[in-house]
């Protein structure tokens, strides 16, 4: 049923009225089995408008996720990386960390075009949904340890700035450790999420899984989901935006940046990556692991990645943590 699913939707894709009646001479099927495949969307929280004398419809147009596209867009180095599409799964980083495990390639990509149960940082959930959301996993395996990985993030989110600028999206700053942020409205939006898991020895070989998840047109009922402000590339750009080819771009700059991080380490990209920082200079609170909160402002980025807060009792220096902008008072 899931692939006949997914040949539907693809049908569905250009936004238009489908007939069951042309859908089910199309596949050889009953216009029951049309319908009971159109059920099965619901289920996964696709909508689809079903109006008698015409026919499914999506209430948008849509792009899927093509391996044949994404390879084409990333050019003579195609055959450098494993590109892998998937219809639909419950987080691309999960079936990764798995594919891991029992030697998949290095620099592989599993992307999804629904994916079901997104992983965020702190346990949180991503929200994504067809057509609306580019969400994917990239493997990397790393000579070095995992205790020699620190900034990684913080390269992942450079790597995402250099890509969305290729694609008109200049607006675009980072947000300590790992989110892609855009000022709108008078309040910080989130574009993008990057999720790492590691697998490995601290001192011997490591896997890096990136997940990364990007908003590309949300709707309403979307964002409503969605427990921050969030705002999509298409509210930032003119152009339209192929998702396939945007995630070409990235794989590119992904591969670049984890290559010379691995060589040169953070800092070579520290002052690029603080070009970028939202909060630079702000005054903020950093919420530690344990519930602690931490008031300073932001001076500055360490040599491996690591967030500088000064404050009455000095600089203070934190790995990880939650960081969120506070309003300055006066005389600060």
């Amino acid at each position: 049923m899931p692939n006949l699913l997914f040949s539907i939707l693809a049908d569905l894709s250009d936004g238009r009225f489908h007939s069951g009646e042309a859908l089910a001479k199309k596949y050889n099927i009953s216009r029951v089995s049309v319908w009971n495949a159109v059920s099965e969307a619901e289920k996964i929280g696709v909508d689809i408008f079903s109006v008698r004398g015409k026919g499914y419809k999506l209430t948008q147009p849509i792009t899927l996720m093509d391996e044949k596209i994404i390879k084409k867009a990333i050019g003579e180095n195609a055959s450098w990386f494993n590109v892998e599409v998937l219809d639909i799964v419950d987080s691309t980083n999960t079936l990764m960390m798995q594919k891991a495990a029992t030697g998949y390639p290095h620099a592989s990509c599993l992307v999804a075009n629904i994916q079901t149960a997104g992983k965020g940082r702190r346990g949180r959930r991503w929200e994504s949904a067809l057509g609306q959301n580019l969400t994917f996993s990239f493997l990397w395996r790393f000579t070095q340890g995992a205790a020699m990985l620190s900034g990684l993030s913080l390269v992942i989110g450079v790597a995402l700035i250099r890509a969305f600028q290729k694609v008109g999206l200049n607006q675009a700053l980072l947000k300590w450790p790992n989110d892609v942020l855009i000022f709108h409205e008078n309040i910080h939006k989130k574009l993008a999420g990057i999720l790492i898991e590691l697998q490995g020895d601290m001192e011997g070989q490591s896997i890096a899984v990136i997940g990364i998840g990007i908003n590309l047109d949300l709707s309403k009922k979307q964002k409503d989901k969605i427990d921050q402000p969030a705002i999509d590339i298409k509210s930032c750009v003119k152009d339209k935006i192929e998702p396939n080819e945007l995630l070409a771009l990235i794989i590119k700059e992904l591969a670049t940046a984890l290559s010379d991080f691995e060589t040169k380490g953070f800092v070579t990209i520290k002052e690029e990556w603080k070009k970028y920082h939202a909060f630079q200079d702000k005054v903020i609170a950093l919420t530690k692991g344990d519930g602690q909160i931490i008031h300073g402002r932001v001076s500055d980025i360490s040599d491996d990645g690591a967030i500088v807060i000064s404050n009455e009792k000095g600089e203070q220096t934190f790995s990880s943590g939650e960081v969120s902008i506070m309003k300055e008072r006066v005389g600060q």
